[in-house]
């Protein structure tokens, strides 16, 4: 299977990962230096292959690239940050 690299979608508030013939992404909400990820979603016919967590690792360096925290409200992306401890310290501070 055929993936290119994450993208950040601003305009749709997205990141996205294109496939061969599909697309999976994670929703998210911005401000301030902190990304808030609402959602994620991979096709159903993808499902199973760590299509969403390569998702999540390519959003994530795209955080630390631009220097943002994070907030995962998706209940996926938090499960991929509690298994990931050198992405834990993206997590935006309470």
């Amino acid at each position: 299977m055929t993936m290119a690299p994450v993208q950040d979608n601003k305009e749709r508030n997205r990141y996205e990962l294109r496939l061969a013939d599909d697309i999976a992404f994670i929703d998210y909400r911005r401000a301030n230096g902190v990304v808030t990820l609402l959602h994620a979603e991979v096709p159903a016919r993808h499902s199973g292959r760590g299509i969403g967590s390569a998702m999540v690792k390519g959003a994530l360096e795209l955080m630390r690239a631009d220097g943002e925290r994070v907030v995962p409200l998706c209940s996926f992306v938090a499960a991929y940050i509690d298994r990931h401890a050198e992405v834990q310290d993206l997590l935006a501070r309470k």
